[in-house]
């Protein structure tokens, strides 16, 4: 078992760094939005969710000074929604796929008119239950639902058949995502294991960029040919989002700008900046560069004999472990925080 663990943290994909100018556009203070887990934008509004059960939808359109104007609501029962995702023809598609204590039999896709009609799409995981907080909603109409793993790859799922209202429709498994644990400060817990938990997705308006966002980081994946699985497998480029305290919210405007926000219902912050990288888009394509392999060796590891110990560092297990307990706490923490509100 340790063995396999060490293996599976030390399998992580490089990734290219940028460092662009990270802009504050403005602040979000509505506590309304104190537990901001999604965003997208048109380029004149943003639409954001709340990570909350409330006991309906609510969709909360902002203006570009990240004042509330309107909200959409639905008569849906969500039972945690983590992620949006804006569809070309207008309909918001909310990924209700929460599951801290890993005890949902389904998990839900809302599809949302501006109009506040609403359709609920339910979908099963082929291999037991998991938590995502991260839609990608391919040019094609595909979701992909990316998991959040404190051990391990994050998962990306998509319907394995068609889907509809009338019963649940499972998913299958179409890639893996490893990120290297960076040391961006930020997030609930500094660790380097936390900063590679997947909390949340974007796709550009042309569909050729996908990114993926960690609590202290952002990875942009090309998507040349509209392949999303192909493109998940490759090398990302990073942008540190330093300083967000619970960073999950993240959106493109159609001009390729990358937005990202934050909760700010934990560690005494009372607002969330919302903040641009100016043609994030165009940084997605990483430079290619030529390395020579090093000379194979002939000779095999020798098996380890009896009684003999392993000498790899425990670090990487100690760290999984210690996240995993944060996660569970971070849970805890919000699920008391809404029955107060309750």
């Amino acid at each position: 078992m340790l063995t396999a663990a060490l293996l599976i943290l030390a399998l992580t994909a490089g990734s290219a760094t940028a460092q662009p100018a990270v802009g504050e556009l403005c602040r979000i203070t509505d506590q309304r939005l104190e537990e901001l887990s999604g965003l997208a934008s048109d380029g004149d509004r943003w639409f954001a969710v709340n990570d909350s059960d409330s006991g309906t939808i609510e969709v909360h359109v902002l203006d570009r000074t990240c004042r509330i104007t309107d909200t959409v609501t639905a008569a849906n029962d969500p039972y945690d929604v983590e992620d949006l995702a804006l569809a070309p023809d207008g309909t918001l598609w909310l990924a209700d796929t929460g599951d801290n204590g890993k005890t949902r039999a389904t998990v839900a896709l809302h599809a949302v008119g501006q109009d506040g009609t609403a359709r609920i799409y339910r979908f099963t995981y082929p291999d037991g239950k998991h938590d995502a907080e991260a839609l990608l909603l391919a040019a094609d109409g595909t979701p992909h639902i990316i998991t959040k793993e404190p051990l391990g790859s994050a998962l990306v799922y998509r319907p394995a058949t068609a889907w509809n209202e009338n019963a649940p429709t499972p998913l299958e498994q179409v890639a893996q995502v490893s990120l290297d644990g960076t040391d961006t400060p930020g997030g609930p817990l500094q660790s380097p294991v936390m900063t590679r938990v997947v909390t949340g997705a974007a796709l550009s308006k042309d569909g050729r960029t996908a990114a993926l966002r960690t609590y202290t980081d952002a990875y942009l994946f090309p998507v040349p040919d509209g392949d999303l699985v192909k493109a998940l497998e490759a090398d990302p480029v990073r942008i540190p989002l330093p300083d967000e305290p619970q960073g999950e919210a993240l959106a493109f405007d159609p001009d390729g700008t990358l937005l990202s926000a934050s909760e700010f219902g934990t560690q005494g912050a009372t607002s969330s900046a919302v903040r641009t990288v100016p043609g994030a888009a165009g940084l997605a394509a990483p430079p290619t560069t030529t390395t020579t392999p090093p000379p194979q060796s002939n000779t095999a590891a020798a098996p380890r004999q009896p009684g003999e110990t392993d000498d790899r560092p425990l670090w990487p297990v100690v760290a999984a472990g210690a996240t995993a307990l944060a996660l569970v706490a971070l849970a805890i923490r919000r699920s008391r925080r809404r029955a107060r509100r309750g």
